[in-house]
């Protein structure tokens, strides 16, 4: 049992000397290490959250552009922190970084702070965010564990507790604790961070080229590709969704609507082509797409409903967007404004006004149709009815779009131009 003891603590010794030399000799050089401000590693933490690096560094350049300060940050509109966020998903991970922004202004004077609890108190920052923004900020001795990490510690010293178990972080946590050498966590957690996203990956990890493989139980023991062990999230839930991409005429002309979401739920906010759940399959069959004269009649009505005077022209393509429990599957339909009822460019038609009528009072539209809300997707409250626009391409840099929503128009946009030069 001494033995063992001794082994297990010449395999630690081993790992922090050894890995520190590596990064210091293999560190690539990211924005966001070239100072110790805690801004702008707050915010690169958070951009770095389900996204790549090479994803992140254009957009944490602009973002720091045009918020260089925390207070910039919290006075700015949040139309602005989203549009600038816009490609990067997670739109929570804005709102949060925001409203902690103003936490920091109010609270601390501006200076992002570096006492613990303070910046655990922080919207949006938890456990694995105050620890980089601690150690690598401030070079205090607290633990970053992220699944990099997780996945390095499972493999270096042999752990088969799942990592998906909240007792299991904590384990880790304690772990690195021990790990840190004095003086060096600032060093030290970004070289674990960096091992685990360059050498030690999820799949086929380059276990020749690691500077602590030496000492690594699981590569030893033959298992590192078996490491670490996870219970598998539920797969998200498909949903099929019908969607209308709707073209201005007369004034309107050159010009699409878009909707803004509501203020609270999924993607609050944003901007949107109008969209609607398709109806469910009769007798609890596996969803298919909609026929093509059912799909266009039942986005007529939608429309319809929502006081959008529109004509479904035909199906135009089809587009995926994915979140951590759903999938949306977008059946977009070409439709074409009418004459009649027309939309106010800044407001919703005079029909919408007897579509919120009809519908509270379970009444049938003037066409014989049962209404349907704007916002008939479960997010937010039905009720809170967003503004509509017509916009072409370049308003678009005015309005911050959800990633599906800015590649389908900016296809449009480019389809349009070029049948503009034919």
């Amino acid at each position: 049992m001494i033995q063992q003891e001794q082994q297990q603590q010449e395999a630690k010794v081993f790992f922090s000397r050894h890995l520190l030399e590596w990064y210091q000799r293999e560190k690539r050089d990211l924005p966001w290490r070239r100072h110790r401000n805690p801004y702008y590693i707050w915010i690169s933490e958070i951009m770095l959250q389900q996204t790549r690096v090479d994803t992140v560094i254009p957009y944490f350049h602009r973002f720091i552009e045009r918020f260089p300060t925390v207070e910039s940050l919290a006075d700015a509109p949040e139309e602005d922190v989203l549009k600038c966020w816009e490609g990067l998903g997670y739109y929570s991970r804005a709102r949060n970084i925001q409203h902690a922004a103003k936490q920091v202004k109010e609270l601390y004077g501006g200076q992002v702070p570096d006492d613990r609890d303070a910046v655990f108190g922080l919207k949006g920052v938890g456990p694995y965010t105050a620890g980089a923004i601690l150690s690598i900020a401030f070079n205090r001795p607290e633990p970053a564990v992220d699944g990099n990490v997780m996945r390095v510690l499972s493999r270096y010293f042999l752990i088969r507790d799942d990592i998906a178990k909240g007792p299991t972080r904590v384990k880790m946590e304690g772990l690195v604790r021990e790990l840190i050498p004095e003086g060096e966590a600032s060093s030290f957690n970004q070289a674990l961070m960096e091992l685990g996203a360059l050498v030690c990956t999820p799949k086929s990890p380059r276990c020749l080229t690691c500077p602590v493989m030496e000492h690594c139980a699981g590569r030893l023991a033959g298992c590192e590709t078996e490491l670490p062990v996870k219970t598998k999230a539920k797969p998200p839930r498909p949903e099929e969704r019908l969607a209308a991409l709707v073209e201005g005429r007369g004034a309107h002309a050159g010009r699409v609507l878009i909707r803004q979401r509501p203020s609270s739920g999924l993607l609050a906010r944003m901007w949107e082509l109008p969209h609607w759940p398709a109806p469910p399959a009769e007798g609890g069959a596996p969803r298919t797409p909609l026929p093509e004269a059912a799909a266009q009649d039942r986005l007529r009505r939608s429309l319809q409903s929502a006081g959008i005077s529109a004509r479904p022209e035909g199906h135009w393509m089809a587009a995926e967007h994915v979140f951590s429990h759903i999938v949306w599957t977008l059946q977009v339909y070409r439709c074409r404004e009418e004459e009649a009822l027309p939309l106010a460019a800044e407001g919703r038609a005079v029909y919408g006004a007897a579509a919120a009528e009809a519908a509270a009072g379970g009444a049938l539209l003037p066409d014989g149709s049962a209404p349907v809300e704007l916002f008939d997707d479960g997010s937010g409250d039905p009720a809170d009815r967003g503004a509509v626009r017509w916009i072409n391409r370049a308003d678009m840099a005015n309005y911050a779009f959800p990633n599906v929503f800015l590649k389908l128009l900016n296809s449009y946009f480019d389809e349009q131009e070029q049948a503009g030069q034919e």
